[in-house]
C-alpha cells in the first residue's frame, strides 16, 4: 500500500546552498509558495526548477517553431484523413521508418498500391485524391451532430461516477451508448453525482482489457454505437448539469501492430521507445517516447481533439505512476520518503508532456478537470505548474480503498481501530486535492469482491429479500456498507468516487468475456434491476447513497469550513436506510474547546454500534 507523500530523516537532512534555493526561486514563479505550504521540500528546490524550465523551453519551443501551443494541439486538423471543399480527400501521417505509404480501403477494393502518398520532410507524408464526377466524395460520412448545451462550470464539491457503457446493461450483452443516454444518465442524476468519468471509450481491440489497451487512440469506441451517439450522451449529461470526464490512457498503448501504432512506420520505435525501454513488461503494452516532437503532437492534439470534437470536460489520466518513473512503479513499495520521487529515476520527459498536457487543458477550458491516477503519492503533483507542479485538478486516494479491504480481510469489526482508520483518510498532502473513494471498478474485478460481496457473501443470494428477517450477516453487511462509504465521503478528500452499481451493493464480481469463462457476459453487466425491486433490501443501500450525495450538495462537507453548533441530518440508522431507528433527531450537539486528536475544539455524541451520522453545522446559513 502506498504512503502519501511527507517528510524524512533523509529529506531533513538534505541540504541546498542559498544560492542554488536563490536561482530555484528566481526561476520558478510561485515556488516559494510551494516551500511554504511543505518545507521539507526545500532541498529538493533546484529537480523543481530543473522540470520547470524544461517545461518552459519545450512550450517556448513549441511556440518558434509551431506558432504557439493552440496551433500544434490541432494536428489533428491536418493530419490523418480529411474531406476537402471540393469533395476530395486530404492524407497526412508521420512516418518516419517508411519506405512507401499507402491508402486501402473498400473504397479502392482493397488494392494496396493504387494510392501512394507523396514523401515530405521530417518523416511525413501525404496524399490528395481528387472528388469522383460531380464532385461526388469517395468515401461517404455520415452526420454530424451539434452540441446544444454547454459545459457545466466546475463543481465545487466533485461527486463521481465510475461508468463503463459496455456493462452499463443487466442483459448478457455490451450495451450502447443510447442505452446508457436512456437508462443510466437518470439514475446518475437521480442519485445526486456530478461527474461521470466514462471509462473504455477510446478505441480498443480486446474488449477484456477494460480498455487499457488502446488501438485507435483518434476513435471512440464503435462496439457501443455511432460517434453521434456518444456525443449525444454527452450532451445530455450536459443537459442535467453533468460534467463528464474521459478515462485518457496516454502512459502506454496496445502492441498491435494490425490495427494499433505499434510498427506503425514499419520500425519497432516510431512513436514509442526503441528496445527494452519501450515495452512495458507487466502490461505487455508500448511505451511513448514523450520527448519526440511528434509524439508531444500526437498526444496533445488526442487531448485537445476529445475537449472539443465530444465537448468531455477532462481527464482521468490512467497509469500516471507508470509514466512518471523508468522504473514504473514496478515492485516499488513508495514509502513516503522525499528521495523516492526525485533523481534519475524520475522520467521528466513524460513529466514534462504531463504538464504541457495540464497546461493546454486549463488553457483551453478554465473549468476543465484533470486528476491523476498516481499510486507513488509524488510531491506537487496537484499543484500549480507555476510552483513547479504537475499542474492535476486531484489525485485518486488509492490507499483508502486498500485499507478497507485489509480490514474486511483480516479483522473483525469490532475490532476495527478507528485513529487509524481516520489517519488513513486525513493522511494527504496540504493543498492538493484527493478524489476518495471505498471502492473502484479495481476492487470489483475478478479476482476480488466488491464490498457488499466482502461483506454479505453467499448470504446476498438468499437473505436480501424484506420478507425474510434480518439475518446476522445481512444486518452487519448493510450498516457497515453504510458506514465505510459515509466516512470516506466525509473525510478522504475534496472529491469523492463511486463505480457503477457499488451504490446499492451490486453482488459478485467483474468479469469480461473471455477464453477463461467461455466468453460469457454473465459478470460483465450491471444489475439495476435489483435496487428497482422494492422486495429487495439494495433499495436501502441505494436510498442512502442518493441521499449521501444529495446532502453533500446542500451542505458542501468536501469543502465546508469549521462550526460549533450540529443536528442530526443523514442517519444509517433510520428505517428507510436498512436501519434499527436509535437516534433522536432533534438532539443538538455542540462542540467545545476540547482539543483533541491535534484539533483544538471537539464534541462528545452518542452513537450506538455500527451507525455513521452526518451532523449539519447550524451556525451557517442551509
Amino acid at each position: 500500500m502506498a504512503a502519501p507523500a511527507g517528510p524524512s530523516a533523509r529529506a531533513a537532512e538534505a541540504e541546498v546552498s542559498e544560492e542554488a534555493l536563490a536561482a530555484a526561486l528566481a526561476d520558478v514563479p510561485e515556488l516559494a509558495r510551494l516551500l511554504e505550504t511543505d518545507p521539507y521540500l526545500k532541498p529538493y528546490a533546484p529537480d523543481f526548477q530543473r522540470r520547470y524550465k524544461r517545461f518552459s523551453k519545450t512550450l517556448n519551443d513549441i511556440g518558434e517553431n509551431e506558432g504557439g501551443i493552440d496551433r500544434f494541439s490541432r494536428g489533428y486538423e491536418s493530419f490523418g484523413i480529411h474531406r476537402c471543399a471540393d469533395g476530395g480527400l486530404y492524407c497526412k501521417e508521420w512516418a518516419p521508418g517508411a519506405e512507401g505509404v499507402f491508402l486501402t480501403g473498400d473504397f479502392n477494393d482493397w488494392n494496396p498500391f493504387s494510392y501512394p502518398y507523396k514523401r515530405l520532410d521530417f518523416g511525413k507524408w501525404e496524399l490528395y485524391i481528387p472528388p469522383k464526377q460531380a464532385r461526388s466524395v469517395l468515401v461517404p460520412h455520415g452526420s454530424k451532430l451539434k452540441f446544444k448545451h454547454s459545459k457545466p462550470k466546475k463543481p465545487k464539491g466533485l461527486r463521481i461516477y465510475e461508468s463503463h457503457v459496455g456493462i452499463s446493461s443487466y442483459e448478457g450483452k455490451i450495451a450502447s451508448y443510447k442505452h446508457f443516454t436512456c437508462n443510466v444518465l437518470p439514475r446518475i442524476k437521480d442519485l445526486g453525482y456530478n461527474c461521470i468519468q466514462l471509462m473504455a471509450i477510446m478505441e480498443h481491440a480486446y474488449y477484456a482489457s477494460f480498455g487499457y489497451q488502446i488501438t485507435s487512440f483518434f476513435a471512440a469506441s464503435s462496439r457501443y454505437g455511432t460517434p453521434e451517439e456518444l456525443k449525444e450522451l454527452v450532451d445530455t449529461a450536459h443537459s442535467m448539469g453533468i460534467t463528464v470526464l474521459l478515462d485518457v490512457v496516454h502512459s502506454h498503448a496496445s502492441k498491435n501492430s494490425e490495427d494499433g501504432l505499434n510498427n506503425f512506420d514499419g520500425t519497432e520505435s516510431c512513436y514509442f521507445h526503441y528496445g527494452p525501454r519501450g515495452t512495458h513488461i507487466l502490461w505487455d503494452s508500448r511505451l511513448f517516447a514523450y520527448a519526440s516532437w511528434e509524439v508531444l503532437r500526437f498526444l496533445l492534439s488526442n487531448i485537445r481533439w476529445w475537449l472539443e470534437e465530444y465537448s468531455f470536460d477532462g481527464f482521468r489520466f490512467d497509469g500516471v505512476t507508470s509514466m512518471l518513473y523508468h522504473h514504473h512503479g514496478i515492485g516499488e513499495s513508495f514509502s513516503g520518503d522525499y528521495h523516492e520521487y526525485f533523481g534519475l529515476q524520475v522520467d521528466e520527459d513524460a513529466l514534462t508532456y504531463i504538464m504541457l498536457a495540464n497546461h493546454l487543458v486549463h488553457t483551453l477550458y478554465p473549468d476543465s478537470i484533470t486528476i491523476a491516477e498516481d499510486v507513488s503519492g509524488m510531491p506537487a503533483l496537484c499543484s500549480p505548474i507555476s510552483q513547479g507542479g504537475g499542474g492535476f485538478d486531484y489525485r485518486l486516494a488509492m490507499a483508502i480503498p486498500d485499507k478497507w479491504i485489509q480490514l474486511l480481510k483480516e479483522y473483525k469489526d469490532e475490532d476495527w481501530n478507528m485513529g487509524n482508520i481516520v489517519y488513513t483518510l486525513t493522511n494527504r498532502r496540504y493543498l492538493e486535492k484527493c478524489i476518495a473513494y471505498a471502492e473502484s471498478h479495481d476492487q470489483a474485478l475478478v479476482g476480488d469482491k466488491t464490498l457488499a460481496f466482502w461483506l454479505m457473501d453467499a448470504e446476498m443470494y438468499t437473505n436480501m429479500s424484506v420478507l425474510t428477517p434480518f439475518t446476522p450477516v445481512i444486518d452487519r453487511g448493510i450498516q457497515l456498507h453504510k458506514m465505510i462509504r459515509l466516512i470516506t465521503h466525509a473525510l478522504g478528500g475534496e472529491g469523492y468516487l463511486n463505480f457503477m452499481g457499488n451504490e446499492f451493493g451490486h453482488p459478485e464480481w467483474l468479469d469480461f468475456p473471455r477464453k477463461g469463462n467461455d466468453e460469457s457476459y454473465h459478470y460483465a453487466r450491471r444489475q439495476f434491476h435489483l435496487t428497482d425491486d422494492d422486495l429487495l433490501r439494495y433499495k436501502f443501500l441505494n436510498n442512502f447513497d442518493r441521499d449521501m450525495n444529495k446532502l453533500e450538495e446542500r451542505c458542501g462537507w468536501l469543502s465546508a469550513p469549521q462550526s460549533y453548533t450540529y443536528k442530526i441530518v443523514l442517519d444509517s440508522d433510520a428505517a428507510e436506510y436498512g436501519g434499527h431507528k436509535r437516534l433522536d433527531h432533534n438532539t443538538e450537539f455542540f462542540s467545545e474547546p476540547f482539543e483533541h486528536n491535534n484539533c483544538p475544539c471537539s464534541l462528545l455524541v452518542y452513537i450506538p454500534n455500527r451507525v455513521a451520522l452526518i451532523l449539519r453545522n447550524l451556525d451557517l446559513p442551509n
